[in-house]
């Protein structure tokens, strides 16, 4: 009889601790051997750390038998772009079965993002075998980012994920009526604590302070590196209004040095103290250990880990004006920044959050103007929130012309879908828009 080898794929330190969570409360049946395959999904893997290679990994470690480089086994190439080619399939699958002593085990494997490489190319390699998906985020909620080949997608046996927003479901690979399972809490919170303490020493975090989130934006083409900059500004502005003089920032890890020296010189202004953590460690590991008073962030996971599973304060700020720079509508991060927007506390105090029991509603409505081909069944609750939903708090949710284009409701109604495309009213549009720029000078 042959052996069970379960292949647990992560690219990130927060997506192992979650796998090992759910290994340590028993949600995967027994194998005769474990074999966690780290991807370095970085732009320049060769200059960034990889998984196993980061403060707190360790502890991870003895849930498998072994610590294989999913990055060595197709170089040169990157992860996030190589696929094998159809016909070169079972030659790749015979290689890694050589290579990582798979001989004829039966193989199951645990991805994450498998809407994309690498998660696509193992998934191909090892045609047949059943498939778990994780989520390490909060994209999970979001439908799923384009179309799966249904020789993936029906081998999917469950979703599991942390409960980040209490009460929502989540909708990736629901196409394939894939079931969502969470990883408990308490799992959860219990390895991040072994994390923490090998983590090494931390710059000591003053009492009261409040703890800034970086996330790179300019690196994913949403903003600009000067926005990005003074979101930044922004964010220690506001939590220096809420009564901070404590100021933490956490860069993201491949963030450029310039943000922290940005804000070193803000920090001056405002004469506040400014604590810049250089150290690659999980913000997790911080609401932990530093117990911040304020954590501050644009639309990022660890806002809802704050939130639900350390109960910290959080505030989000710069969400509006993502909304409607994500392009196309389908992207991924949509569904990220409305539950931000949706939910959190604004920083600025500029709007209050939405009702708690109108957000799967909101959610569904998003997802079916994401992806209507994906989830056609979807369209009836759409059009019901819109029409009773849609006003000046949710509008910026949707886009009019994406309305327009499903023919759903609070797009433009089809006896004036004409003036978009009339040159016309093209022309006196951009007159009254003239005229108002000059009317302001």
């Amino acid at each position: 009889m042959s052996r069970t080898t379960q292949i647990f794929c992560a690219s990130t330190l927060y997506g192992a601790a979650t796998l090992a969570a759910a290994l340590d409360s028993e949600c995967f049946p027994t194998a005769d051997r474990r074999l966690l395959l780290v991807c370095n999904n970085a732009t320049n893997p060769e200059t960034t750390p990889a998984v196993d290679e980061m403060p707190g990994f360790e502890p991870l470690r003895d849930r498998f038998d072994a610590v294989l480089s999913w990055n060595e086994a197709i170089s040169p190439f990157h992860p996030g772009s190589w696929a094998p080619r159809p016909d070169d399939v079972p030659l790749f699958e015979r290689y890694l079965r050589l290579l990582w002593g798979l001989g004829e085990d039966r193989v199951e494997i645990v991805l994450e993002s498998i809407q994309v490489n690498p998660a696509q190319a193992i998934a191909q390699i090892f045609t047949g075998a059943p498939v778990d998906v994780y989520a390490d985020g909060l994209m999970s909620y979001g439908p799923t980012r384009n179309k799966i080949d249904p020789l993936i997608g029906t081998r999917v046996r469950r979703l599991l994920h942390l409960d980040l927003v209490s009460g929502l479901v989540p909708m990736l690979l629901t196409e394939f009526e894939v079931p969502a399972q969470t990883v408990p809490v308490s799992a959860f919170l219990k390895v991040l604590g072994q994390v923490g303490e090998a983590s090494g020493e931390l710059p000591r975090v003053p009492d009261d302070s409040a703890l800034l989130l970086g996330q790179y934006l300019s690196a994913l083409g949403i903003l600009s590196v000067r926005e990005e900059e003074d979101l930044h500004v922004r964010m220690m502005r506001g939590a220096v209004a809420r009564g901070h003089r404590a100021i933490v920032f956490k860069p993201h890890p491949t963030a450029p040095a310039r943000y922290s020296r940005i804000l070193e010189a803000e920090a001056e202004k405002l004469g506040v103290d400014l604590t810049v953590l250089d150290t690659p460690v999980l913000a997790e590991v911080l609401f932990d250990r530093a117990r911040p008073a304020l954590v501050v962030g644009c639309f990022s996971t660890a806002l809802f880990t704050a939130s639900a599973f350390y109960e910290l304060s959080v505030a989000r700020i710069g969400t509006e004006p993502l909304l409607d720079r994500l392009t196309p509508y389908q992207n991924s991060n949509r569904v990220p920044v409305v539950l931000a927007d949706a939910l959190l506390p604004d920083l600025e105090e500029k709007d209050a959050a939405l009702p708690a029991d109108t957000l799967s509603a909101l959610v569904t409505a998003v997802g079916f103007v994401m992806q209507p081909q994906l989830h056609p069944s979807l369209r009836p609750a759409a059009e019901t929130y819109l029409r009773t939903r849609l006003g000046p708090r949710t509008q910026r949710y949707f886009k009019r012309k994406r309305l327009t284009s499903l023919g759903l409701p609070g797009g433009i109604p089809e006896r004036l879908s004409f003036l978009p495309r009339n040159s016309t009213a093209r022309r006196v549009v951009r007159r009254a828009k003239a005229l108002r720029k000059a009317v302001r000078r």
